[in-house]
């Protein structure tokens, strides 16, 4: 494995914008020994690479708490190697991966071997979440304490929630041993059962079998009482619901230690995509209402969510070609993930740059508790430089991603990564 390489570099005249410090200038960076040296104007170095971002916005490395990369078991979709390359070519200089691989990470050799690959793919940090329960069915917890001392930063069974409510609750009490975050993907399975869509009406129109937006939020309303009696940290991912929203807004104003994401296709789409029974539009969970995008966009505009997440889930041409029902769920969406958001949220007015890049960068830091997401003299050196006016075409075809799963082909967007510097190394720069 190729050792890390110092790299000198003077990014000249960006707008830096470091919301965690609050910083929103023009300015200069120089880039030594993996670090951040210097900030101000005017600066100049001998033998360092210079990079004119005049008209660019320079920001610390995008952080995504939700990615499946599938190694272990399914590489012919993904593998570490490739969903590193999605990753920093979207300008994420850290990712979390999930553990529903096959099979799945419940034991610390598994989590060693996840960060191991990443090391070797020397594009993005890999950080890894272990699974909650042994093969994720639910019954016996896994070995969350030797996990978490190889490494693990959280834990989750996400694909499907934890059921059993007292299985939970032993989790989250176990969990509370040890500085990690519990992740749900909440789907109480009695609810939501075979279901393929949003149920409703549409659903009915379409003729298949829908998960009511009731099987996420009661598994959310039942965690909130857990972490309640525990206070363990606990992560809701990928919320999808209006009422889902309300459950966290109160959970919030209680003062629990409760956070959670949104992804970019339940920001953009709604079930409506889904008519045509185009696969790329299946996802879990389910497109919603126009209702449920409305009150997840006025949720990033209130602070409640903390984190924009891809769910980058990459899958075979042959089997998103299934017929709905057969068809896994999933989009790969780390490639083309920053002007989506670009385009819910700040074309919509929701939030400005600096409010977006804060549930790109040092929040969902926070959530995994790992010292990243900002940009000051001595802090590891992880950016991320955007063009925000240069408009492009989506392409699946020129994705990094082994796989083409994706429903933004063809859409023209707004906002590009130009280039993504991990420790001080560039580790992609755009085509010129």
């Amino acid at each position: 494995m190729a050792k890390p390489v110092s790299q000198k570099i003077l990014i000249k005249n960006g707008r830096l914008i470091d919301p965690k410090n609050s910083v929103d200038t023009v300015t200069d960076i120089l880039i030594d020994d993996f670090r951040v040296c210097r900030i101000g104007k005017g600066l100049s170095s001998p033998n360092a690479e210079v990079i004119d971002a005049s008209g660019k916005i320079v920001t610390p490395g995008l952080i995504d708490l939700h990615v499946h990369f599938r190694q272990p078991g399914d590489e012919e979709e993904e593998t570490i190697a490739s969903g590193s390359a999605a990753a920093v070519a979207g300008g994420f200089t850290s990712v979390v991966c999930m553990p529903n691989t096959n099979p799945p990470v419940d034991e610390a050799t598994a989590v060693e071997f996840v960060h191991r690959m990443g090391r070797q793919a020397r594009k993005t940090f890999i950080y890894v979440m272990g699974a909650i329960t042994k093969d994720r069915a639910g019954k016996e917890l896994a070995e969350i304490g030797l996990m978490s001392l190889a490494g693990a930063i959280g834990f989750t069974d996400d694909g499907c929630g934890v059921q059993d409510t007292g299985v939970m609750l032993r989790a989250v009490k176990y969990a509370s041993m040890f500085d990690v975050v519990i992740a749900q993907h909440c789907e109480d399975q009695s609810l939501a059962r075979h279901g393929a869509m949003n149920a409703g009406y549409k659903a009915t129109v379409l003729g298949l079998p829908g998960i009511d937006p009731l099987a996420e939020e009661m598994m959310l309303w039942r965690d909130i009482q857990l972490i309640k009696k525990t206070r363990i940290r606990y992560h809701a991912q990928h919320i999808s619901t209006a009422g889902s929203v309300r459950i966290i807004r109160q959970a919030k104003a209680e003062g629990l230690p409760v956070t959670c994401e949104v992804t970019p296709h339940h920001l953009l789409l709604t079930e409506e995509s889904v008519s045509d029974y185009n696969t790329n539009y299946k996802v879990n969970p389910p497109l919603r209402t126009q209702k449920d995008v409305d009150a997840l966009k006025n949720a990033v505009q209130e602070g409640l969510v903390d984190a924009l997440a891809t769910d980058h889930a990459p899958h075979l041409q042959s089997e998103k070609e299934l017929e709905f029902l057969a068809a896994p769920c999933g989009i790969a969406g780390l490639e083309c993930a920053l002007p989506l958001y670009r385009k819910a949220l700040i074309d919509e007015g929701i939030c400005d740059w600096s409010q977006m890049l804060a549930m790109l960068t040092w929040r969902p830091a926070g959530v995994i508790r790992v010292d990243k997401g900002s940009l000051a003299v001595g802090d590891r050196a992880d950016v991320a430089i955007i063009d925000p006016d240069v408009e492009w075409t989506v392409d699946a075809d020129r994705f990094f991603s082994k796989s083409r799963n994706c429903p933004y082909i063809g859409w023209k967007l707004k906002s590009k990564v130009l280039y993504t510097i991990v420790a001080g190394e560039i580790r992609y720069r755009a085509a010129t």
